[in-house]
């Protein structure tokens, strides 16, 4: 039985959930379903990460969300920022979906949603990089987020990961130093590490 998130088409009896979250001074309404990642509010990783992205110290261009799931880090940052445009991948089709629906009920335009397995179908460069990324898909999924974004930033671009100390933060920090040279804490929060790699070259 396939019923993992980070899978392409989880294998799951549906149950909808309708609810509202208020972040950034937005309340916004979600439609999440089993088979997706945090289907009954936005995990606090999430909300640690939509409180602590900073989209003013970086050059004009997109913003790619990588394993967008549902939607709710680049739907809330893209109602904040409505000057950026956010790229939503994720390998998940359920989610997809469902963060294609969620966008629309909320009104929320400057979003582009589309299936990728990591940078498989993503184009082009990019202003910042944001990922949550799927720690139970195994360290090898999430080094190759990391890895991967270098070539899809654009000079001065920033990568900003969510993780859990216990769930690879320190190695995720060693690894984003190794590519980028420069790596930094932005927010501690309840074991959850934002970290930070600007592209100066």
């Amino acid at each position: 039985m396939n019923n993992f998130y980070y899978t392409e088409n989880p294998d799951v009896q549906h149950d909808e959930k309708h609810w509202e979250y208020t972040l950034l001074n937005y309340t916004l309404s979600f439609v999440s379903d089993n088979g997706v990642f945090s289907k009954s509010t936005i995990d606090y990783g999430s909300r640690v990460l939509i409180n602590a992205v900073d989209l003013k110290n970086i050059p004009a261009g997109n913003v790619l969300d990588l394993g967008c799931g549902y939607g709710p880090i680049s739907l809330f940052l893209a109602k904040n920022n409505p000057d950026r445009n956010f790229t939503m991948v994720d390998v998940n089709n359920l989610a997809l979906s469902l963060a294609k629906r969620n966008a629309e009920q909320n009104q929320i335009e400057n979003v582009s949603i589309f299936a990728s397995n990591v940078y498989e179908n993503v184009e082009g460069k990019f202003a910042a990089i944001i990922t949550n990324p799927p720690v139970r898909a195994g360290k090898e999924v999430v080094d190759a987020m990391i890895t991967g974004s270098y070539d899809h930033l654009e000079k001065d671009g920033t990568l900003t990961v969510v993780l859990q100390k216990k769930q690879g933060a320190p190695s995720a920090k060693k690894l984003m130093k190794k590519i980028f040279g420069n790596v930094e804490i932005v927010t501690r929060d309840k074991g959850y590490y934002i970290l930070l790699s600007r592209k100066v070259d």
